[in-house]
Protein backbone atom coordinates (compact mmCIF):
# COMPACT_ATOMS: atom_id res chain seq x y z
CA UNK A 1 0.00 0.00 0.00
CA UNK A 2 1.62 3.35 -1.13
CA UNK A 3 2.47 5.81 2.22
CA UNK A 4 -0.18 9.14 1.69
CA UNK A 5 1.88 12.20 2.97
CA UNK A 6 -0.06 15.77 2.49
CA UNK A 7 2.35 18.69 2.26
CA UNK A 8 -0.21 21.05 0.76
CA UNK A 9 -1.49 22.89 3.86
CA UNK A 10 -1.40 26.22 2.40
CA UNK A 11 -3.98 25.20 0.36
CA UNK A 12 -6.05 23.31 2.71
CA UNK A 13 -5.99 21.51 6.26
CA UNK A 14 -8.01 18.50 7.40
CA UNK A 15 -10.79 19.47 10.13
CA UNK A 16 -9.61 19.08 13.55
CA UNK A 17 -11.45 16.45 15.51
CA UNK A 18 -12.14 18.71 18.40
CA UNK A 19 -13.75 21.28 15.55
CA UNK A 20 -15.82 18.11 14.16
CA UNK A 21 -17.33 17.31 17.21
CA UNK A 22 -18.21 21.16 17.77
CA UNK A 23 -20.04 21.21 14.83
CA UNK A 24 -22.39 18.43 14.31
CA UNK A 25 -25.07 19.41 16.82
CA UNK A 26 -25.21 22.62 14.72
CA UNK A 27 -26.60 19.72 11.98
CA UNK A 28 -29.60 18.41 12.89
CA UNK A 29 -30.35 19.16 16.87
CA UNK A 30 -29.21 23.67 16.90
CA UNK A 31 -30.92 24.34 13.27
CA UNK A 32 -32.45 27.00 13.81
CA UNK A 33 -31.90 30.36 12.07
CA UNK A 34 -30.00 32.75 13.91
CA UNK A 35 -32.39 35.69 13.00
CA UNK A 36 -35.45 33.83 14.49
CA UNK A 37 -36.27 35.32 17.46
CA UNK A 38 -37.65 32.03 19.35
CA UNK A 39 -35.61 29.66 21.22
CA UNK A 40 -34.26 27.25 18.02
CA UNK A 41 -32.92 30.35 16.63
CA UNK A 42 -31.54 31.93 20.18
CA UNK A 43 -29.45 28.62 20.33
CA UNK A 44 -28.33 29.22 17.07
CA UNK A 45 -27.44 32.86 17.64
CA UNK A 46 -25.59 31.62 20.73
CA UNK A 47 -23.47 29.49 18.76
CA UNK A 48 -22.72 32.04 16.16
CA UNK A 49 -21.77 34.63 19.26
CA UNK A 50 -19.61 32.06 20.96
CA UNK A 51 -17.76 31.66 17.55
CA UNK A 52 -17.10 35.38 17.34
CA UNK A 53 -16.02 35.59 20.75
CA UNK A 54 -13.53 33.52 20.90
CA UNK A 55 -12.18 34.90 17.31
CA UNK A 56 -12.09 38.35 18.88
CA UNK A 57 -10.13 37.42 22.03
CA UNK A 58 -8.04 35.40 19.76
CA UNK A 59 -6.64 38.47 17.85
CA UNK A 60 -7.51 40.81 20.80
CA UNK A 61 -10.67 43.01 19.57
CA UNK A 62 -14.19 43.14 20.76
CA UNK A 63 -16.62 40.66 18.84
CA UNK A 64 -18.53 43.75 17.20
CA UNK A 65 -15.49 44.36 15.40
CA UNK A 66 -15.73 40.81 13.41
CA UNK A 67 -17.69 40.00 10.58
CA UNK A 68 -18.25 36.25 8.75
CA UNK A 69 -18.28 35.77 5.53
CA UNK A 70 -18.75 32.90 3.02
CA UNK A 71 -14.42 32.31 2.18
CA UNK A 72 -10.82 34.57 2.48
CA UNK A 73 -12.34 35.40 -0.91
CA UNK A 74 -15.41 37.53 -0.04
CA UNK A 75 -13.31 38.71 2.88
CA UNK A 76 -10.77 40.08 0.52
CA UNK A 77 -13.40 41.59 -1.74
CA UNK A 78 -15.67 43.29 0.99
CA UNK A 79 -12.04 44.58 2.92
CA UNK A 80 -10.64 46.22 -0.67
CA UNK A 81 -14.75 47.07 -2.12
CA UNK A 82 -15.82 48.04 0.54
CA UNK A 83 -13.30 50.74 2.22
CA UNK A 84 -12.68 51.91 -1.50
CA UNK A 85 -16.44 52.49 -2.55
CA UNK A 86 -16.62 54.14 1.12
CA UNK A 87 -14.69 56.79 0.00
CA UNK A 88 -15.73 57.07 -3.47
CA UNK A 89 -13.00 58.14 -5.68
CA UNK A 90 -8.97 58.01 -4.84
CA UNK A 91 -5.53 55.97 -5.46
CA UNK A 92 -5.07 52.46 -3.88
CA UNK A 93 -1.08 51.21 -3.42
CA UNK A 94 -1.17 46.95 -3.50
CA UNK A 95 1.48 44.90 -4.53
CA UNK A 96 2.72 42.68 -7.84
CA UNK A 97 1.89 39.30 -5.42
CA UNK A 98 -1.22 39.47 -3.39
CA UNK A 99 -3.58 36.62 -4.13
CA UNK A 100 -6.17 36.99 -7.21
CA UNK A 101 -8.95 37.72 -4.62
CA UNK A 102 -7.05 41.18 -3.87
CA UNK A 103 -5.43 41.79 -7.57
CA UNK A 104 -8.42 40.86 -9.50
CA UNK A 105 -10.81 43.12 -7.13
CA UNK A 106 -7.91 45.95 -7.21
CA UNK A 107 -8.65 45.93 -11.41
CA UNK A 108 -12.84 45.59 -11.16
CA UNK A 109 -12.04 48.79 -9.10
CA UNK A 110 -9.87 50.12 -11.66
CA UNK A 111 -12.68 49.80 -14.33
CA UNK A 112 -15.27 52.22 -12.44
CA UNK A 113 -12.51 54.70 -11.64
CA UNK A 114 -10.40 53.96 -8.88
CA UNK A 115 -6.17 54.39 -9.22
CA UNK A 116 -4.19 51.05 -8.75
CA UNK A 117 -0.11 51.26 -8.12
CA UNK A 118 1.02 47.86 -8.28
CA UNK A 119 3.69 47.85 -6.22
CA UNK A 120 7.25 45.60 -7.18
CA UNK A 121 9.06 42.46 -5.05
CA UNK A 122 12.30 42.18 -4.24
CA UNK A 123 14.40 38.49 -5.42
CA UNK A 124 12.50 37.31 -1.77
CA UNK A 125 9.44 37.88 -2.40
CA UNK A 126 9.16 41.24 -0.11
CA UNK A 127 7.89 44.62 -0.44
CA UNK A 128 9.89 47.18 0.28
CA UNK A 129 8.30 49.96 3.01
CA UNK A 130 9.97 52.41 0.99
CA UNK A 131 8.76 51.99 -2.25
CA UNK A 132 4.96 52.38 -0.45
CA UNK A 133 6.24 55.26 1.04
CA UNK A 134 7.54 57.05 -2.64
CA UNK A 135 3.93 55.85 -3.76
CA UNK A 136 1.77 57.70 -1.38
CA UNK A 137 -0.13 60.72 -3.37
CA UNK A 138 -2.27 63.07 -2.11
CA UNK A 139 -5.21 61.31 -3.28
CA UNK A 140 -4.29 58.07 -1.80
CA UNK A 141 -7.08 56.18 0.02
CA UNK A 142 -5.97 53.15 1.25
CA UNK A 143 -3.08 50.40 1.23
CA UNK A 144 -3.99 46.39 1.17
CA UNK A 145 -0.74 44.45 1.58
CA UNK A 146 -0.69 40.96 1.98
CA UNK A 147 0.67 39.67 5.59
CA UNK A 148 2.69 35.98 4.11
CA UNK A 149 2.54 35.09 0.35
CA UNK A 150 0.64 31.77 -0.04
CA UNK A 151 3.34 30.17 -2.46
CA UNK A 152 6.88 31.32 -1.31
CA UNK A 153 5.71 32.07 2.48
CA UNK A 154 7.52 35.45 2.79
CA UNK A 155 6.22 37.60 5.24
CA UNK A 156 6.09 41.07 4.70
CA UNK A 157 6.90 43.90 6.63
CA UNK A 158 3.34 44.86 7.62
CA UNK A 159 4.00 46.51 10.84
CA UNK A 160 6.53 49.46 9.08
CA UNK A 161 4.02 50.12 6.39
CA UNK A 162 0.97 49.95 8.67
CA UNK A 163 3.19 52.73 10.52
CA UNK A 164 2.97 54.56 6.78
CA UNK A 165 -1.23 54.20 6.71
CA UNK A 166 -1.42 55.50 10.12
CA UNK A 167 1.28 58.52 9.51
CA UNK A 168 -0.95 59.45 6.47
CA UNK A 169 -4.30 58.92 7.64
CA UNK A 170 -4.74 55.66 4.92
CA UNK A 171 -6.69 52.76 5.58
CA UNK A 172 -4.91 49.71 5.81
CA UNK A 173 -6.51 46.21 4.30
CA UNK A 174 -4.25 43.43 4.88
CA UNK A 175 -4.91 39.69 3.29
CA UNK A 176 -3.93 37.71 6.79
CA UNK A 177 -5.63 34.43 5.23
CA UNK A 178 -1.94 32.66 5.49
CA UNK A 179 -0.98 33.64 8.71
CA UNK A 180 -3.92 33.76 10.88
CA UNK A 181 -3.41 31.01 13.34
CA UNK A 182 -0.18 30.40 12.45
CA UNK A 183 1.83 33.06 13.60
CA UNK A 184 0.95 35.94 16.16
CA UNK A 185 -0.77 38.54 14.99
CA UNK A 186 -1.51 42.09 16.80
CA UNK A 187 -3.48 43.97 14.54
CA UNK A 188 -3.35 47.62 16.43
CA UNK A 189 0.69 47.29 16.67
CA UNK A 190 0.90 46.51 13.20
CA UNK A 191 -1.51 49.27 12.26
CA UNK A 192 -4.46 47.18 10.46
CA UNK A 193 -7.50 48.42 10.19
CA UNK A 194 -9.07 45.88 8.20
CA UNK A 195 -7.81 42.71 7.83
CA UNK A 196 -8.79 38.77 5.96
CA UNK A 197 -8.87 35.61 7.81
CA UNK A 198 -10.08 32.12 6.83
CA UNK A 199 -11.23 29.08 8.53
CA UNK A 200 -9.77 25.82 6.43
CA UNK A 201 -6.10 27.04 6.40
CA UNK A 202 -6.22 26.45 10.36
CA UNK A 203 -8.13 23.07 10.70
CA UNK A 204 -11.55 24.36 10.23
CA UNK A 205 -14.41 23.89 7.83
CA UNK A 206 -14.65 25.52 4.22
CA UNK A 207 -17.14 28.13 3.27
CA UNK A 208 -16.29 30.36 6.35
CA UNK A 209 -13.89 33.04 6.84
CA UNK A 210 -13.50 36.12 9.17
CA UNK A 211 -13.04 40.02 8.13
CA UNK A 212 -11.89 42.62 11.16
CA UNK A 213 -12.75 46.03 10.65
CA UNK A 214 -11.75 48.25 13.25
CA UNK A 215 -14.12 50.53 14.97
CA UNK A 216 -14.44 53.49 13.03
CA UNK A 217 -13.49 52.18 9.74
CA UNK A 218 -15.72 53.42 6.77
CA UNK A 219 -16.91 50.64 5.27
CA UNK A 220 -20.33 49.83 2.69
CA UNK A 221 -21.86 46.37 2.03
CA UNK A 222 -21.15 45.02 -1.43
CA UNK A 223 -23.43 42.23 -0.97
CA UNK A 224 -27.27 43.66 -0.51
CA UNK A 225 -30.37 42.30 1.47
CA UNK A 226 -31.03 41.46 5.39
CA UNK A 227 -30.03 43.26 8.79
CA UNK A 228 -27.09 40.51 9.11
CA UNK A 229 -23.88 41.07 10.17
CA UNK A 230 -24.05 44.36 11.45
CA UNK A 231 -25.60 45.55 7.63
CA UNK A 232 -21.44 44.40 6.41
CA UNK A 233 -22.89 40.83 5.15
CA UNK A 234 -26.34 40.37 4.06
CA UNK A 235 -27.58 36.75 4.18
CA UNK A 236 -27.87 33.72 6.52
CA UNK A 237 -24.79 32.77 8.80
CA UNK A 238 -23.13 29.71 8.14
CA UNK A 239 -23.90 28.53 11.38
CA UNK A 240 -22.35 25.09 11.57
CA UNK A 241 -19.13 26.68 9.98
CA UNK A 242 -18.91 29.16 11.79
CA UNK A 243 -19.52 27.35 15.14
CA UNK A 244 -16.19 25.35 14.27
CA UNK A 245 -14.43 28.17 12.70
CA UNK A 246 -14.98 29.57 16.51
CA UNK A 247 -13.57 25.79 17.79
CA UNK A 248 -10.62 25.81 15.15
CA UNK A 249 -9.24 29.08 16.16
CA UNK A 250 -9.67 28.06 20.01
CA UNK A 251 -7.56 25.26 19.32
CA UNK A 252 -5.63 27.08 17.70
CA UNK A 253 -4.74 29.38 20.69
CA UNK A 254 -3.25 26.13 23.01
CA UNK A 255 -1.02 24.56 19.36
CA UNK A 256 0.21 27.15 17.59
CA UNK A 257 3.51 28.18 19.58
CA UNK A 258 4.56 24.66 19.62
CA UNK A 259 3.41 23.79 15.88
CA UNK A 260 5.03 26.53 14.90
CA UNK A 261 8.32 25.90 16.31
CA UNK A 262 7.72 22.25 15.07
CA UNK A 263 6.55 23.13 11.78
CA UNK A 264 9.85 25.65 11.44
CA UNK A 265 12.33 22.45 12.31
CA UNK A 266 10.64 19.89 9.83
CA UNK A 267 10.91 22.90 6.60
CA UNK A 268 14.39 23.28 7.19
CA UNK A 269 15.00 19.54 7.62
CA UNK A 270 13.21 19.18 4.14
CA UNK A 271 15.11 21.96 2.33
CA UNK A 272 18.55 20.64 3.56
CA UNK A 273 17.88 17.29 2.19
CA UNK A 274 16.63 17.85 -0.96
CA UNK A 275 20.03 20.28 -0.99
CA UNK A 276 21.82 17.85 -0.13
CA UNK A 277 20.59 15.19 -2.53
CA UNK A 278 19.31 17.28 -5.67
CA UNK A 279 21.99 19.27 -7.90
CA UNK A 280 20.37 22.67 -9.25
CA UNK A 281 17.64 23.18 -6.86
CA UNK A 282 17.15 27.11 -4.90
CA UNK A 283 14.88 27.78 -2.19
CA UNK A 284 12.66 30.95 -3.12
CA UNK A 285 10.93 33.29 -0.87
CA UNK A 286 13.11 34.63 2.25
CA UNK A 287 15.33 32.70 3.98
CA UNK A 288 14.15 33.57 7.87
CA UNK A 289 11.57 35.98 7.33
CA UNK A 290 8.78 33.28 6.06
CA UNK A 291 6.03 30.88 7.13
CA UNK A 292 6.81 28.12 9.39
CA UNK A 293 5.94 25.10 7.25
CA UNK A 294 6.56 26.77 3.82
CA UNK A 295 9.43 25.49 1.04
CA UNK A 296 9.13 26.72 -2.32
CA UNK A 297 11.50 25.04 -4.27
CA UNK A 298 12.66 24.91 -7.67
CA UNK A 299 14.41 22.05 -9.65
CA UNK A 300 16.01 23.52 -12.93
CA UNK A 301 14.86 21.68 -16.00
CA UNK A 302 12.55 20.52 -14.80
CA UNK A 303 8.50 21.31 -14.76
CA UNK A 304 6.93 21.64 -11.58
CA UNK A 305 3.72 19.40 -13.18
CA UNK A 306 5.68 16.82 -13.50
CA UNK A 307 7.20 16.72 -10.33
CA UNK A 308 4.00 16.95 -8.19
CA UNK A 309 2.74 13.53 -10.34
CA UNK A 310 5.55 11.81 -9.81
CA UNK A 311 5.05 12.45 -6.09
CA UNK A 312 1.60 11.87 -6.28
CA UNK A 313 2.17 8.69 -7.54
CA UNK A 314 4.05 8.21 -4.00
CA UNK A 315 1.45 8.82 -2.12
CA UNK A 316 2.68 12.71 -1.71
CA UNK A 317 0.90 15.52 -2.06
CA UNK A 318 2.41 19.15 -2.84
CA UNK A 319 1.66 21.61 -5.09
CA UNK A 320 3.02 23.15 -8.24
CA UNK A 321 4.15 26.43 -8.87
CA UNK A 322 3.38 27.35 -12.62
CA UNK A 323 -0.37 27.41 -13.97
CA UNK A 324 -1.63 25.42 -16.89
CA UNK A 325 -4.05 28.03 -18.75
CA UNK A 326 -5.50 26.76 -21.99
CA UNK A 327 -3.16 24.42 -22.33
CA UNK A 328 0.13 26.42 -21.82
CA UNK A 329 1.58 25.89 -18.75
CA UNK A 330 3.14 29.25 -17.43
CA UNK A 331 5.11 30.42 -14.54
CA UNK A 332 3.79 31.63 -11.37
CA UNK A 333 3.00 35.46 -11.82
CA UNK A 334 4.72 35.68 -8.15
CA UNK A 335 8.12 33.78 -9.19
CA UNK A 336 8.10 35.93 -12.20
CA UNK A 337 7.96 39.56 -10.05
CA UNK A 338 10.64 38.38 -7.98
CA UNK A 339 12.60 37.99 -10.39
CA UNK A 340 13.38 34.12 -11.02
CA UNK A 341 14.39 32.98 -14.27
CA UNK A 342 12.04 31.43 -16.54
CA UNK A 343 14.15 28.39 -16.95
CA UNK A 344 13.98 27.87 -12.94
CA UNK A 345 10.38 29.30 -12.18
CA UNK A 346 8.76 26.54 -14.49
CA UNK A 347 10.06 24.15 -11.71
CA UNK A 348 8.95 25.56 -8.60
CA UNK A 349 7.39 23.10 -6.21
CA UNK A 350 5.61 24.03 -3.27
CA UNK A 351 5.67 22.24 0.21
CA UNK A 352 3.52 23.41 3.16
CA UNK A 353 4.02 21.10 6.15
CA UNK A 354 0.99 20.85 8.91
CA UNK A 355 0.37 19.62 12.51
CA UNK A 356 0.03 15.93 11.42
CA UNK A 357 3.60 16.23 9.54
CA UNK A 358 6.37 14.22 10.81
CA UNK A 359 10.13 13.93 10.61
CA UNK A 360 9.38 10.34 8.82
CA UNK A 361 7.35 12.02 6.47
CA UNK A 362 10.15 14.47 5.48
CA UNK A 363 12.46 11.96 4.94
CA UNK A 364 10.29 10.19 2.56
CA UNK A 365 9.53 13.22 0.75
CA UNK A 366 13.47 13.46 0.71
CA UNK A 367 14.03 10.11 -0.35
CA UNK A 368 10.90 10.25 -3.00
CA UNK A 369 12.08 13.46 -4.82
CA UNK A 370 15.83 12.51 -6.02
CA UNK A 371 14.92 9.84 -8.25
CA UNK A 372 12.11 11.68 -9.69
CA UNK A 373 13.81 14.35 -10.00
CA UNK A 374 17.08 12.71 -12.23
CA UNK A 375 14.39 10.45 -14.04
CA UNK A 376 12.46 13.74 -15.45
CA UNK A 377 16.03 15.15 -16.26
CA UNK A 378 17.38 12.00 -17.98
CA UNK A 379 14.37 11.94 -20.34
CA UNK A 380 15.48 15.32 -21.57
CA UNK A 381 16.09 16.30 -25.27
CA UNK A 382 19.96 16.16 -25.79
CA UNK A 383 21.18 19.89 -24.81
CA UNK A 384 18.06 20.82 -23.33
CA UNK A 385 19.73 20.83 -19.98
Amino acid sequence: MTRRVYLDHNASTPVHPEVVAEMLPYFNEVFGNPSSVHGFGRAAREGVDTARERIARFLGVVPEEIVFTSGGTESDNLGVKGLALARGRGHIITSQIEHHAVLRTAQALQAQGFDVTYLPVDQYGMVDPDHVKRAIRPDTIAITIMHANSEVGTVQPVAAIGALAREHGLVFHVDAVQTFGKIPIDVHALGIDVMSFSSHKIYGPKGVAGLYIGRGTKMVAVQHGGEHERRRRAGTENVPGIVGFGKAVEVRTREMPAEAERARALRDRLWEGIRLRVPEVRLNGHPTERLPGTDNIVFRHVESESIVLGLDLKGVAVSAGSACTSGNVEPSYVLVAMGVPIEWAMGAVRFSLGRSTTADDIDYVIECVEPIVRKLRQALPVGAA
